[in-house]
């Protein structure tokens, strides 16, 4: 779940949402505490709960927090009937493969039940997206993911790596609420390891070399320079190359903090930072609005015609 997205867009609409969670700082640290294992039980009842006292809710929320928590939901929709459907598909995924896909595929059902349990009966209309609303070709774009389970795991990765770059986005509107922020890189970080494990299995195993001349293909277990444009480009390019801003740049960044890390010129004596080792000892963050972009290519006319990432 992209916590960091979602209380960063409530707070467009709802200024006040860090004064009305500040006097429930108790909730976030109880959800923070309980690690991944909040995602499939717990976290619907706390979520629901907190978002009931912080607005005072007595059948609705306020249509702004509506519109944002509904986003949200519609983007765990898309990930849990891809990962859902891999799974139902006959010999798409090894066996050895099922049990670490299956836990993913819960935690997405886990996200669902968890933001319907906040949105009540204002969640998205007028049924829950089925899978006839997502179209994971991307309208033709990509081949089809559940043909074999490289593309699986290759359009898996990029979900995954997107996310990851979502939340960190996300992160710089939430310091001033150190509870919010501490439950929300807790999430983030299991998101990181979803991505590692799918560049594992894409490369073949711990023992498999990383091809760099095509990490789209065989790739590192983290993202290095822009990833030879990513396992799908056609979609992805604003993830793995050219970013979408000056504050959110490619992958290949190697600046930080207005420092150029490849600058040797204070380093011990014959040491060399290589442009790829600059890149991958830091992750870029990603814009709500390329999330957006990204997420639009998966629908189908059914769920164009649902009003899916509207």
């Amino acid at each position: 779940m992209d916590l960091f997205k979602i209380i960063s867009d409530i707070e467009k609409v709802d200024p006040e949402v860090y004064d009305r969670f500040d006097t429930r700082r108790r909730v976030f640290k109880h959800i923070s505490g309980m690690g991944k294992a909040v995602t499939a039980a717990t976290l619907p009842g706390l979520l629901g709960t907190m978002f009931n006292k912080a607005y005072g809710q007595t059948g609705s929320l306020p249509s702004g927090i509506v519109q944002t928590l509904n986003l949200a939901l519609q983007l765990e929709y898309l990930e849990y009937h891809y990962y859902n459907t891999g799974l139902q598909t006959s010999g798409l995924i090894p066996n050895a493969d099922v049990p670490g896909i299956t836990i993913i595929r819960d935690d997405e059902l886990g996200h669902i039940n968890a933001l319907r349990a906040v949105l009540g009966s204002q969640a998205f209309s007028p049924n829950d997206p089925t899978r006839a609303a997502f179209d994971y070709t991307a309208g033709g774009k990509l081949p089809d993911p559940f043909a074999n389970s490289a593309t699986f795991y290759g359009t898996g990765q990029a979900f995954v790596d997107t996310g990851v770059r979502a939340y960190k986005g996300g992160a710089p509107s939430l310091m001033g609420n150190k509870a919010i922020l501490t439950a929300a890189l807790n999430i983030h970080s299991v998101e990181a390891r979803h991505s590692s494990h799918l560049r594992l299995l894409r490369r073949g195993g711990v023992t498999a070399t990383a091809d760099i001349n095509n990490l789209s293909a065989k790739p590192k277990s983290w993202i290095s320079g822009i990833d030879n444009g990513g396992p799908v480009p056609a979609v992805t390019t604003p993830v793995y190359d050219k970013g979408s801003d000056a504050n959110h740049p490619a992958e290949s960044n190697v600046i930080q903090a207005n420092i150029d890390v490849q600058n040797t010129s204070t380093a011990p004596a014959g040491l060399t930072i290589t442009a790829a080792a600059a890149s991958e000892a830091f992750d870029e963050p990603l814009d709500a609005n390329a999330v957006k972009d990204i997420a639009r290519n998966f629908r189908s006319a059914v769920g164009v015609t649902a009003g899916l990432f509207s």
